[in-house]
C-alpha cells in the first residue's frame, strides 16, 4: 500500500498530538490547528486514512492511530530525526535550521537508505533538539528530563532538549548561549513571575524567562 507525503504528514501529526495528550483521541479542530489546514480537509483526509486502517475515525469523535497507522508515523518521525542529525554534524547547518529540510527528506522511501544512515551517524540517540529517535523496531530510549521551569528550587541542570522547535526560540536560545549538553545553575528565581537567573555551563550570567524556561528540557545534577 502506497501512503502519500500528504497522509505521512496527517499521521505524524496524529502521532504528535497523542503524544502530547497522552495518548487520548484527538479531534479534528486539533488536527487543523497543527497542520494549518481547513476543518474540511483535514475530514476528507481523515476518511481516506481510515478507509486505509491507518486510523480508527468516526465523524464527531476523536481520532486514534492504528497499530499499522501509529509505525508509519514513528518511522517518519525517525527518519526526520535522523536527517537533523545529519544536516547539524555533517553538514554544519545550525539547530534552528534544519526542521524545514528535514519535512522534505522525511519522505524519502527507502529503508535501505535510512538504515545505511544511521549507521553511518554512529546510531545516535537523540536528535539536535534532544528528541529521542526511535531504533529501526520503533523503541525509544528512556529520558528523566523535566521542564526547566519546574525546577523551582536552586540547582544544577544540563540541558537534554527542547519542547519548542521554532526558529524563533532556538535563536533565543543561542543568544542567550544555551545548547544542548549545556549545564545551567538557578542562582535566583524572581518571585514575581518566576523568571530564572542562570549561570551557563560555570561561566557567564544570564536571565531566562519563565515562558522560555517551560520549554527547556533538563536533567537535574546532584
Amino acid at each position: 500500500m502506497v501512503i502519500s507525503f500528504t497522509e505521512e504528514n496527517y499521521l505524524k501529526a496524529i502521532y504528535t498530538l497523542s503524544n502530547q495528550y497522552d495518548w487520548v483521541e484527538v479531534s479534528t479542530n486539533q488536527i487543523s490547528a497543527h497542520l494549518k489546514n481547513k476543518a474540511a480537509t483535514v475530514t476528507d483526509m481523515l476518511k481516506r486514512l481510515s478507509e486505509k486502517k491507518l486510523i480508527a475515525y468516526k465523524p464527531y469523535q476523536g481520532v486514534k492511530l492504528t497499530d499499522k497507522g501509529k509505525r508509519t508515523a514513528i518511522t517518519v518521525v525517525r527518519k526526520h530525526r535522523l536527517w537533523e542529525v545529519f544536516l547539524v554534524d555533517k553538514l554544519n547547518f545550525k539547530w534552528d535550521e534544519v526542521h524545514d529540510i528535514a519535512e522534505q527528506l522525511e519522505h524519502i522511501h527507502s529503508d535501505e537508505l535510512i538504515e545505511k544512515l544511521d549507521d553511518f551517524l554512529g546510531r545516535p540517540k537523540s536528535d539536535p533538539h534532544g528528541d529521542p529517535i526511535p531504533d529501526a523496531n520503533g523503541k525509544f530510549s528512556n529520558k528523566r528530563s523535566i521542564l526547566l521551569s519546574s525546577g523551582v528550587k536552586k540547582g544544577s541542570y544540563v540541558v537534554t532538549g527542547v519542547t519548542d522547535h521554532s526558529t524563533s526560540y532556538l535563536q533565543y536560545l543561542t543568544q542567550l548561549g544555551i545548547s544542548l549538553g549545556f549545564q545551567l545553575k538557578i542562582e535566583e528565581i524572581n518571585e514575581y513571575d518566576q523568571s530564572l537567573k542562570i549561570k551557563i555551563n560555570n561561566k557567564q550570567s544570564n536571565f531566562i524567562s519563565h515562558k522560555a524556561a517551560s520549554h527547556l528540557l533538563v536533567e537535574q545534577r546532584s
